[in-house]
């Protein structure tokens, strides 16, 4: 699969594309299956809410369960990955957003490639976003919150806002969370838009786009999975010692896409 010009168009215009029901429901219920064996696994690699219990993010998982290393290779991914960057490309990082219904925490506004020059020095924005849906999304369930077009100004902050992050290893975006000031500028230039759509929905956005989401009230869960593709000529410096490989993956070797991957159920390999 390969996105067709008008999305690639919309995706350098606005910042990002959804691609409807890109997987099957029988594929997204095997993934569901495999976060959940995954958030069992306790480690540095969990993030957990406030409440020290129910789990806000997990990383890595695709070098755990086989379904999430057979997605990242994926044609349907991987494809229009390669063809947005023009590059070949590998891990940068994988996480799931959990989110949980009833109380799952919201996410401060701010640009991801922010975070990733401040604690990885990394040179360029030259990677890709895909969000993949593993619940429906609606309005009711926190979903993410877009400023169409304000990647295209670069990043609006640059510096870490506040020293208590939830793990020494791991950049909130509450510490890098735009202003408000900044905020009311953006929306009243570019607006906002909120994509929703069923679970197996896909949506690719780019490094640099403003976004944030609420908290959850609903009593239904909102499970985002979020691979970063990274260009491998774009590597990491970091200026002093460098985070755990599960929040930013050493392997660049340039990703291969799998041969024949219809049913993500048990194929694949860990990359």
């Amino acid at each position: 699969m390969l996105l067709s010009e008008e999305q690639e168009r919309e995706y350098r215009d606005r910042g990002f594309v959804v691609v409807d029901s890109l997987f099957t429901p029988d594929e997204v219920e095997s993934l569901r299956e495999s976060f959940r064996r995954d958030g069992e696994i306790p480690g540095e690699h969990r993030i957990v809410e406030d409440d020290g219990r129910a789990v806000r993010a997990v990383y890595a998982s695709h070098r755990r369960q086989p379904e999430f290393a057979a997605l990242v290779r994926h044609p349907a991914v991987l494809g229009p990955v390669r063809r947005l960057l023009g590059a070949e490309v590998y891990i940068y990082q994988f996480k799931i957003n959990a989110k949980p219904a009833m109380g799952g925490g919201g996410w401060a506004w701010h640009q991801d490639f922010a975070a990733w020059r401040i604690a990885d020095n990394l040179p360029a924005p030259r990677l890709v976003n895909v969000g993949v849906f593993l619940d429906d999304v609606t309005e009711f369930n926190g979903p993410v919150i877009f400023v169409p077009g304000s990647h295209r100004a670069g990043l609006v902050r640059s510096g870490r806002t506040q020293s208590d992050a939830r793990s020494a290893q791991h950049l909130d975006p509450d510490d890098i969370a735009l202003k408000p000031a900044d905020m009311v500028a953006l929306a009243a230039e570019h607006g906002m838009d909120s994509p929703k759509g069923a679970a197996g929905s896909v949506i690719f956005f780019d490094p640099e786009i403003v976004h944030g989401s609420a908290p959850n009230m609903s009593p239904f869960d909102r499970r985002l999975l979020i691979l970063t593709y990274n260009d491998v000529t774009n590597e990491p410096r970091p200026l002093g010692e460098p985070r755990p490989d599960y929040v930013v993956c050493r392997d660049t070797t340039p990703l291969r896409v799998l041969d024949d991957a219809p049913v993500l159920a048990g194929v694949g390999e860990a990359v």
